[in-house]
């Protein structure tokens, strides 16, 4: 899961990004609403951690732009303590949630969480499912009823991305831009390595899932029957 944090408190942001990163989500910060309303019109991103009160563009405006634009990327706001204007304009502009500051990591955990629950990503707490297998978003295990295996990072956003997208053909730029971001020097062969590697695990575990290859495009993940 990639989530753009939109927020001009460089340390807030960076520290957000720490946080997520280490409970396994993918995390870019930005720092102004014209770079945050760029990032998220790309379509790239799972889900939008937005401040209000930010230079060159509102968190409002933003989000206005977003709903206008068909973006249905969920968003929680940041607002100030206490403000009920803010949220209830947020929420009637098209926020999906939003945290008053200061807030404590816990709170925003479990409000990402219950975003992905809604979305129906998320089986429960934190497992997500398909076919036989069943990916723990904590420890980074993939399991189905025979064995279990750990995945690295890099496997599992991989295959979180497949599951997903379960009944689309995901496109290898796609996956490039979710796994390494819009400046990263990844091409296609890193690509390929990791479907190789993920490939190899779902045979490990005999498992009825597999990667197709849909030749010119990209991968899509299906079971056998």
């Amino acid at each position: 899961m990639r989530i753009l944090i939109v927020e001009d408190e460089v340390h807030l942001a960076e520290a957000l990004v720490q946080i997520l990163k280490k409970n396994n989500y993918t995390a870019d910060a930005v720092y102004d609403g014209e770079e945050g309303l760029d990032n998220a019109l790309s379509g790239i991103y799972d889900l939008v951690i937005l401040d209000i009160m930010l230079p060159k563009m509102d968190g409002i405006s933003i989000l206005k732009k977003m709903r206008k634009e068909r973006i249905s990327t969920p968003v929680i706001l940041l607002t100030a303590k206490g403000d009920v204007s803010d949220k209830v304009i947020g929420l009637d502009s098209g926020a999906d949630d939003y945290l008053a500051k200061p807030f404590a990591t816990e709170e925003l955990l479990a409000r990402v969480r219950a975003l992905s629950r809604r979305k129906g990503e998320v089986i429960n707490e934190n497992i997500l499912e398909f076919g036989d297998i069943e990916l723990n978003t904590s420890s980074l295990k993939l399991t189905n009823s025979i064995k279990d295996v750990k995945l690295t990072l890099k496997e599992y956003e991989l295959l979180e991305l497949l599951i997903m997208r379960k009944n689309v053909v995901t496109p290898k730029e796609l996956i490039i831009e979710k796994l390494w971001g819009f400046d990263s020097q990844a091409e296609y062969n890193n690509v390929e390595v990791y479907v190789s590697f993920l490939r190899k695990k779902l045979q490990y575990l005999e498992s009825k899932v597999y990667i197709s290859t849909i030749r010119g495009v990209g991968y899509m993940l299906e079971v056998k029957d």
